[in-house]
């Protein structure tokens, strides 16, 4: 049976809280065709006999996906269109904040989404819905505005802002992934917000696609590239039982260049990296220039391997330097999601390994749908073990593992 029903199954088996509805904004298309695949699979396996479960309203559609856009006008200004009826629907909207590849035509220029423009057309689908849906949730796997979380002086709030903003508008649940700081959720303390993190998912593509990883002490570590980055890195750290170390950056305080402190210096905090393969977890990589210095760091002091693994893979200055520091032996892999836009130049290269999480995300619609626990699909720690026995099973049959 599927694996699905075989570990949530029985939570299924009722009566759900609305007729399911998915709505894949601009730039989202891809992944929610996968994640309505997904859905309308366990959908046919399900063998529950409920006369009324079979005659819900929607439950029986040939799709999930609720056809929507929203139309520009000459001068950027925009509307919202939902092309169907979703009264008393349990509404899914998917959006993808950082899909700079959808562009729109204002004043006759192609100009491309910002995260702005994204959040903007978000809020123009929910009042489009217009309050008929019996519940709405909102799957925004990079949180928007994320890295403005804290406010340090005389400056704006916004990630806590857009969030109570979608709250004001009904929103009834916030799913992120790999939030830059969870924390911010406590701006919205009694609306619905999970921060997921794909780490099981992250580390099954790592083992799919290199087949000669020693999980012990004496061949791996993790290393976290800053102090913001340590929790996640001590996760993997704690459930692998491997050594951690970790990069501090020295900032130049004095000065702003694109937006942020430049770093004078990584410093290094931690037990010998010499001959051990090295995974520097973070949440992001934007430009990059920080993880290939780190990377550069760890070569200095006799690192093996080193793999990048991220959530959100943006590279807004290109992948020239990634691709110079693959050919240069630096960094062997960089793993990432596909849970946000990646420019194709990065997909076909060989360093670069994308995760699926169209399979996870129908996981979590199809779970609330049926207001069940989250608890299972939250906490990987058992899936996690259970990968890494498996991959050590395989390498010693196929006498990869070096004793």
């Amino acid at each position: 049976m599927n694996n699905f029903l075989t570990e949530w199954g029985s939570d299924l088996k009722s009566i759900p809280i609305g007729p399911l509805g998915v709505i894949a904004m601009a730039g989202c298309e891809d992944m929610g065709r996968r994640v309505n695949n997904w859905l309308l699979k366990w959908n046919k396996l399900q063998e529950v006999q409920d006369e009324e479960y079979y005659t819900l309203p929607g439950l029986n559609r040939d799709t999930f996906l609720i056809k929507s856009f929203c139309p520009r006008f000459g001068t950027g200004e925009s509307k919202g269109v939902i092309k169907e009826s979703v009264r008393g629907y349990d509404m899914y909207i998917i959006v993808d904040v950082a899909a700079h590849n959808v562009k729109y035509k204002m004043y006759g220029t192609d100009v491309p989404m910002s995260p702005d423009d994204h959040f903007a057309d978000l809020k123009r689908i929910i009042g489009a819905i217009g309050g008929k849906a019996k519940r709405i949730n909102v799957i925004m796997p990079f949180l928007y505005e994320s890295r403005q979380h804290r406010k340090n002086s005389r400056e704006s709030l916004d990630c806590a802002i857009a969030l109570q903003e979608l709250q004001r508008l009904g929103v009834d649940n916030i799913l992120t992934f790999d939030a830059h700081d969870p924390r911010v959720q406590n701006a919205i303390p009694l609306a619905g917000f999970e921060n997921v993190m794909p780490s099981y998912q992250i580390l099954k593509a790592l083992c799919k696609n290199v087949k000669d990883l020693r999980f012990d002490k004496d061949n791996m570590m993790f290393i976290a590239p800053d102090e913001g980055a340590m929790q996640r890195n001590i996760y993997y750290a704690s459930l692998l039982s491997l050594d951690l170390g970790m990069f501090y950056k020295r900032r130049d305080y004095t000065t702003v260049v694109n937006g942020h402190n430049p770093i004078v210096a990584h410093e290094y905090l931690g037990a010998s990296v010499e001959g051990k393969d090295c995974i520097v977890v973070d949440d992001m990589i934007s430009s990059g220039d920080s993880m290939i210095d780190l990377a550069y760091e760890l070569k200095k002091r006799k690192a093996n391997r080193i793999f990048a693994v991220t959530s959100f893979a943006f590279f807004t200055n290109g992948i020239e330097a990634f691709s110079k520091a693959y050919e240069d032996g630096i960094i062997s892999r960089v793993i990432s999601t596909d849970l946000t836009y990646s420019v194709d130049e990065a997909l076909n290269a060989p360093w670069f390994i994308r995760a699926d999480l169209s399979k996870y995300i129908a996981y979590l619609i199809a779970t609330l749908n049926h207001d069940r626990s989250l608890h299972k699909l939250l906490n990987p720690q058992d899936r996690i073990q259970r990968l890494i026995e498996n991959y050590k099973n395989e390498q010693a049959q196929s006498g990869l593992r070096l004793v």
